[in-house]
C-alpha cells in the first residue's frame, strides 16, 4: 500500500539573483514499509525536498504540487495538524547533530521533551523511557549518558541521539537526511546496522550522497540531479546496472570502481542549462540533448530513466 506519493511536487526561492528552482516537478512514491534512497550530489534539492514534506523550510518558499500521506495532502493540512504529524507520525533525523541538538540542555531531557510533547507523559516518566530508549540504542551507562550535553559525547553518540529522538514517538515515516554525514567509517558501520534494526517495519526516506549507504539499507534508489530525478528503481538494479549516465558517472566515481570523478561541477539552479540538465558533463551527449528536456520513461518492471539514450 502507498504510504507517501510526491505528485508534481515543486520547490523554489526568491532571491535578489534570480529563482533557484530547487526542486522542479518531482514524481515519487513511497510504500508501506518500504525504505527509499534519494542520492545526489551536494546542492542538488535532496535536502529541500525532505523538508518540504513536513513543512519546515524556510518561510519564503514556493511550493507547489501534492505531498500525498496516506491521501492526505499535507499542504493542504492546518500548521496545527501538521505539528502533530511531525514526529509522532513522521520523524526527522536531521543531518548534523552539533547543530540540531541543543547545546545548554542535557540529552536525555531534550528527548523526554519529545516523549512529553506528544504522549502528554509526567516528566519522571519521560525520562525513563528516555533514559530505556539510548540503552536500546546501545550507548552504554544511559543513565549518565543522558545527564549530559551534546558537547561531553561522541559525534556517534550524538547521531544515536538524534536517532532516539525520532524514534521516541514510535513513528511510522522516517526522513533521515545524511545519518552518516562526517563519521569515520568504524562509527558509520555501526550507525547503519543500528539504522537497519530501527527502520524495520517502518517506511523511510534516506537522503544520502552516499550510494553505499544507500545500497546496504534501502529497497529501492531515486538518483537526483539539479532539482529533479533522472533515475529510480531497486537498490540492486541501479547500482548493478544503472542507466542514466548521471548515475553510472556517480558509481564509477565510488573507491571500489576506479575513483573517476564526474568532469565539471552541478549546474545553478538559477541558470539551468537547457535540453537535458547533465548534457554539459555527460560525454555520451548528443545535439539532441542540448536542445531537448527528456521527460521521465517509465520502463517497468520498477525502473524509470529520465534519458533519450534510453529510448
Amino acid at each position: 500500500m502507498r504510504l507517501l506519493e510526491l505528485v508534481d511536487l515543486t520547490v523554489s526561492f526568491p532571491t535578489v539573483d534570480g529563482v533557484v528552482r530547487a526542486v522542479d516537478h518531482v514524481h515519487l512514491s513511497i510504500d508501506d514499509v518500504e525504505r527509499m534512497g534519494l542520492i545526489g550530489e551536494t546542492g542538488c534539492g535532496k535536502t529541500v525536498l525532505g523538508m518540504s514534506i513536513i513543512r519546515l523550510l524556510h518561510p519564503s518558499a514556493r511550493v507547489g504540487g501534492r505531498i500525498l500521506y496516506r491521501g492526505r495532502d499535507l499542504l493542504e493540512i492546518s500548521a496545527r495538524d501538521m505539528r502533530r504529524l511531525r514526529g509522532k507520525e513522521i520523524a526527522l533525523i536531521p543531518q548534523n547533530p552539533t547543530t540540531s541538538l541543543n547545546p545548554v540542555l542535557r540529552v536525555g531531557d531534550q528527548i523526554a521533551e519529545v516523549i512529553q510533547l506528544h504522549h502528554g507523559m509526567s516528566k519522571t516518566e519521560a525520562w525513563r523511557l528516555a533514559v530505556n530508549m539510548l540503552g536500546e540504542m546501545r550507548i552504554p551507562d544511559p543513565e549518565r549518558r543522558a545527564r549530559q550535553y551534546p558537547h561531553e559525547l561522541s559525534g556517534g553518540m550524538r547521531e544515536r541521539v538524534l536517532i532516539t529522538m525520532a524514534l521516541a514517538c514510535n513513528p511510522t515515516f522516517i526522513i533521515a537526511d545524511e545519518p552518516t554525514k562526517g563519521l569515520d567509517s568504524k562509527t558509520k558501520s555501526q550507525i547503519l546496522r543500528l539504522m537497519r534494526t530501527v527502520t524495520a517495519g517502518r517506511s523511510m526516506l534516506m537522503i544520502t550522497h552516499d550510494l553505499g549507504v544507500a545500497r546496504s539499507i534501502c529497497d529501492r534508489i531515486a538518483v537526483m540531479y539539479a532539482g529533479e530525478l533522472l533515475e529510480w528503481g531497486p537498490s540492486e538494479e541501479i547500482m548493478d546496472d544503472p542507466l542514466h549516465p548521471y548515475t553510472r558517472g556517480l558509481i564509477n566515481s565510488l573507491p571500489s570502481h576506479g575513483l573517476e570523478a564526474i568532469p565539471g561541477t552541478s549546474p545553478s539552479l538559477i541558470n539551468l542549462p537547457s535540453g537535458c540538465r547533465f548534457h554539459p558533463r555527460c560525454r555520451l551527449a548528443t545535439k539532441t540533448c542540448k536542445n531537448i528536456h527528456p521527460d521521465m520513461i517509465d520502463l517497468g518492471n520498477g525502473r524509470a530513466v529520465r534519458c533519450i539514450l534510453c529510448t
